[in-house]
């Protein structure tokens, strides 16, 4: 089992942890020095186990905001999801029929069209 010093409040421990845990016991670590330092900042030295307790109260603390962050943002999600697989099944959209033109109004458009063309043709070559 290896053993790991760490320094939080600017004092030493010997740590042991499992193999391959040594990083997470780290950055644990760090996480736990900085609120200490920052407590031993503002009141000055305390005895260790004091200054452990406040630290470790101030990140369990600052983790529990964060669940509740965690469990609105998943409760938004589960409502986005919900939303969408409504919109993807169809529910809630309305369908919308475009009507076909017959061939024979688009042929009698044509030459409505046509004899417009015609007519503007004609009256430019009078006006110029």
């Amino acid at each position: 089992m290896p053993q790991v010093e760490i320094k939080i409040g600017g004092r030493n421990f010997d740590v042991a942890c499992q193999e391959g845990e040594e990083q997470f016991l780290m950055t644990a670590a760090a996480m736990l020095d900085v609120e200490a330092s920052s407590l031993s900042t503002q009141i000055g030295r305390m005895p260790e186990s004091r200054m452990l307790l406040m630290a470790g109260l101030l990140l369990a603390d600052r983790t529990a905001g964060l669940e509740d962050k965690v469990r609105e943002a998943e409760g938004r999600a589960a409502h986005l999801q919900a939303q969408l697989e409504a919109a993807q099944s169809g529910g809630g959209v309305e369908r919308v029929e475009v009507p076909v033109m017959p061939s024979e109004v688009i042929d009698t458009m044509a030459e409505i069209a046509a004899r417009a063309e015609a007519l503007a043709e004609e009256v430019e070559g009078r006006s110029a």
